[in-house]
């Protein structure tokens, strides 16, 4: 199949690549014009502007895929887009897009006989080698047509295990890929995957810090223990009930620097951990796990916070408990 692919960051690029790849044709698109060029030299036709784009994709329907990071520069493109397409021609959004804009925009589109498609993608940078598993909303025509796209991005079955009782059930997702819905339905499952991601990252992060602080001179002596995090991190990998993909990461930064100076800590939220809490409130499903993960990173990106400052303050008042203070000498 030919389809376009607008933005070439560190996803879209190699989603072009995957799926050139697979035999496919790619029209791709970016805001710096080098960046396209440079995957033309990999088998990709470059285009100049989305104009360009739709001119070299040929008669509808037309796909174009848009990777773009969420909010005004999406908003714009699938603007844009509206008014190049036509009846038949599908716009797919696979970036991290809030999925009530999802709605909003197929409404919008669905006049114009342009239908929509949101895709929730993951497997980051590693997407190109592992394959990227595939969160997808849309009706039902749209999807099917373009079936052969998804399965050239999606794993494949690999080498994992298969369940017992899916007999009669969408092979799909035994390949990395499903039709979650109505437009959507694919941002919405994939912003709850990222909201259990925060708390995931989470658990691991405080566990591996009480690991750390074993070693705490504050500890009796005979308590203390100088735990090699490399070797924890390696052990769990391999049979352990607590073993995925973010061990092995987290495994590999350990064993390359054990004590992460390469890192300061500072820790950033793209969006979907919020709207997934949001969600939560809309439905009044407790999320003790996500809400608390989430304001951790927000806490990461302080020194200390003035509620800190104030609970510093009370405990003074009440039992007279001076601060302690790491590096007093």
């Amino acid at each position: 199949m030919r389809i376009g692919v607008i933005g070439l960051g560190r996803m879209g690029a190699n989603i072009s690549r995957r799926l050139m790849r697979a035999g496919h044709e790619c029209v791709v698109f970016d805001a710096k014009a080098e960046t396209a060029a440079k995957l033309g030299t990999e088998g990709a036709k470059p285009a100049g502007s989305l104009a360009d784009v739709v001119g070299a994709l040929g008669p509808s329907p037309r796909a174009v895929w848009v990777m773009l990071p969420s909010g005004k520069i999406t908003e714009d493109a699938i603007a844009e887009l509206g008014k190049l397409l036509g009846t038949g021609d599908i716009v797919i959004d696979g970036g991290n897009t809030f999925y009530k804009d999802d709605i909003r925009r197929a409404k919008a589109l669905a006049p114009k006989g342009i239908r929509y498609i949101d895709c929730g993608t993951s497997g980051g940078v590693w997407g190109l080698e592992r394959g990227y598993c595939l969160m997808i909303g849309g009706e039902k025509d749209a999807v099917d047509h373009l079936d052969p796209i998804f399965a050239a991005l999606a794993p494949g079955l690999g080498e994992i295990p298969r369940t017992t009782g899916r007999e009669g059930r969408d092979a799909r997702a035994e390949r990395g890929y499903i039709h979650a819905g109505p437009p959507g339905a694919g941002h919405f499952v994939k912003m709850v995957h990222n909201g259990i991601e925060y708390g995931l990252m989470q658990a691991y992060a405080e566990g591996f810090d009480i690991l750390k602080g074993r070693s705490a001179d504050s500890l009796p002596e005979d308590e203390r223990f100088t735990l090699d995090l490399g070797d924890v991190a390696e052990v769990w990998r391999r049979g352990s009930v607590v073993s995925s993909w973010l061990l092995d990461l987290a495994a590999s930064a350990l064993a390359n620097d054990e004590q992460l100076e390469h890192f300061s800590g500072f820790v950033e939220d793209s969006g979907e951990g919020r709207w997934t809490i949001d969600a939560a409130v809309e439905e009044a499903v407790p999320a003790n796990v996500l809400a608390a993960a989430l304001f951790t990173r927000f806490r990461s990106r302080r020194e200390h916070t003035f509620g800190e400052k104030v609970l510093s303050a009370m405990r003074f008042g009440f039992g007279g408990h001076t601060e302690h203070m790491l590096n007093q000498k």
